[in-house]
């Protein structure tokens, strides 16, 4: 028998589970596991200043370390806060568990204040929530969510009352530790082979990689380098495919660049590895293609299928590897090449003939940001049009880690996730490419950086609108309308609130500015004021999406707003 409460258990067993940190805010449901972390003193509490940036925080952890982060709110509003964070871990497939505190269990049901049913509430963004309403189903409903968050990658939730938390254990039966280890799945052998079969009749084989091609990249480039294939990559693909790789021909989607797209389109046979890219419209219809993941489910629900196999890529790969024949016809390989070439010219346009005009591109500082960071730098980057020139001019490096909301596309993770990945890595350096939008969101928590002295470099894209969403309304035919801002001087801001700040408003010091930053030892805030007009063309556009940037501008010059009409297409005109 155990004369432990429940909250003391529930501390006991992240202990034992390895985890370091709880992000969160304390709360009175909250208070029996506060002051159980705080009596253990093996756990530290980072008190952030909203939960929805514990969330992110304990998201950036996961995915970056691939262990179990935890995040925790209290009854009602407090963990409501954690919900679009949790969306966002769940869907970056990153071990999280939460920690939503309830109301007392005598009070559920009966519209008590702050009343909400998280174990219910949390379902969507979860593998596992469930409720604690007896101090009997501890510890094994928590070892099921932590079990349940680390073997299927993702989030879990614990829903439990003040009152429960703080009763007494009678029995804690099927004590035990959390296993960690994750098996590799091996595909079925008869797929492999009719997958050989596939590439050993096709012309054209190109492969697309996402997220589950970490750590296999010597394999994929050998596979490529024998059937001459080009390898093409989703965002998220990009930190594990990218880095000294000279079959990699770019990125497709609407923020894409290089050959990828054509090299989809124009082969005979496209192999998806590890990918859930979500826009099916980028993807082709007339090749066969073949898909490989671990998640059964992902199959076929993005493109059309002609061959599916469960299982690890590296596995995969390692199987199939002795089966398929050589190729010698590099054509195809080459043309994608070239794609690339072309597109990176027009990229450079940005830096080489404008990058020193006023006001300030985007583009040349983010190539400047990507030369002066360490080659194992962690970024993590906003939604929005700085997502774009991340993706375009952020070099993946081997020790490079490039996260952010990619699937679930919410503004605003940048910063809280560079808080998580500091914390996690207390000695790397951490740059957060921010939106002005989604900054002034959850800005507050720049005090959390500056209450813990950590060393974050914030980056601040300030161009005073929300710019990627100014592109949508305009390639839709729509005036960009309700999407400008008026901002403060961001750096002063920072330095208000206790952390350097500079600003930057001319090319001509975006180098000096940025070496200060990163040499200054304690956190940093870069107000970077970039010219409002500038706009991201895609790799490939329709003839609708013409149709329609063509009537947006229209109606933008009918307005009155000829000036911004002109200064945008003055910016593009190189590139087209």
């Amino acid at each position: 028998m155990s004369t432990d409460t429940v909250a003391e258990v529930v501390v006991d067993h992240l202990v034992k589970a390895g985890v370091k940190r709880i992000y969160g805010i304390v709360g009175d449901s909250l208070n029996p596991i506060s002051d159980a972390l705080r009596r253990n003193g093996k756990i530290a509490w980072v008190h952030v200043r909203h939960e929805e940036v514990g969330a992110f925080a304990a998201g950036a952890e996961a995915q970056l370390s691939g262990e179990l982060a935890v995040c925790a709110g209290s009854s009602g509003p407090g963990n409501l806060h954690l919900i679009n964070g949790l969306f966002d871990a769940h869907r970056s497939h990153a071990p999280v568990l939460a920690l939503a505190s309830h109301i007392p269990g005598s009070e559920i049901g009966t519209q008590y204040f702050q009343e909400t049913h998280p174990d219910r509430l949390f379902a969507e963004c979860s593998h596992y929530s469930e409720l604690i309403a007896n101090p009997a189903q501890m510890p094994r409903v928590l070892q099921i969510a932590m079990q349940t968050a680390v073997s299927r990658r993702g989030v879990s939730v614990v829903a439990l009352p003040g009152d429960v938390a703080a009763m007494k254990v009678s029995n804690q039966g099927l004590d035990h530790d959390l296993q960690l280890t994750r098996p590799k799945i091996c595909p079925n052998h008869d797929d492999v082979a009719r997958l050989a079969e596939m590439i050993n009749t096709a012309g054209r084989v190109t492969l697309f990689c996402g997220a589950g091609c970490e750590g296999t990249r010597e394999a994929l480039i050998e596979l490529a380098d024998k059937i001459q294939s080009p390898i093409g990559h989703a965002w998220r693909g990009k930190q594990w495919v990218e880095p000294d790789n000279s079959f990699d021909v770019g990125m497709t989607g609407f923020i894409g660049f290089g050959g990828c797209y054509e090299a989809m389109h124009n082969c005979d046979l496209l192999i998806l590895l590890g990918t859930d890219f979500p826009y099916h419209a980028f993807m082709p219809t007339q090749p066969k293609i073949a898909q490989v993941d671990i998640c059964g489910d992902h199959l076929g629900r993005r493109s059309k299928l002609d061959l599916g196999i469960i299982g690890d890529v590296g596995a995969t790969i390692a199987a199939l590897l002795p089966l398929v024949e050589a190729k010698s016809d590099c054509v195809h390989l080459k043309n994608a090449r070239d794609k690339l070439h072309k597109s990176r010219t027009k990229l450079d346009v940005y830096i080489k003939h404008i990058g020193s005009q006023s006001p300030l591109h985007p583009e040349y500082f983010t190539s400047t940001l990507n030369r002066l960071a360490v080659d194992d730098a962690v970024f993590t980057v906003d939604t929005g049009l700085n997502c774009v020139w991340a993706a375009r001019y952020i070099q993946a490096m081997r020790d490079r880690r490039i996260i952010g909301s990619f699937n679930h596309g919410s503004m605003a993770c940048a910063l809280p996730q560079a808080i998580g990945a500091q914390f996690l890595y207390p000695d790397r350096q951490v740059i957060a490419m921010c939106g002005d939008g989604g900054f002034s969101m959850l800005m507050g928590d720049l005090l959390t950086i500056a209450s813990y002295d950590l060393p974050v470099k914030v980056i601040v894209y300030n161009n005073g609108a929300l710019g990627f969403i100014s592109l949508e309304m305009r390639a839709n035919g729509l005036p960009d309308w309700q999407t400008e801002m008026k901002n403060p001087n961001f750096a002063q801001l920072a330095e208000v609130a206790g952390i350097r700040g500079i600003r930057i408003e001319q090319a001509s010091d975006v180098e000096s500015s940025l070496k200060k930053a990163m040499q200054h030892k304690g956190p940093v805030l870069i107000d970077v004021v970039t010219d409002p007009n500038v706009i991201s063309l895609p790799p490939n556009i329709t003839l609708k999406e013409m149709e329609g940037f063509s009537l947006g501008m229209s109606r933008l010059a009918l307005s009155g707003h000829i000036d911004a009409v002109v200064k945008t297409l003055k910016h593009n005109w190189r590139s087209l």
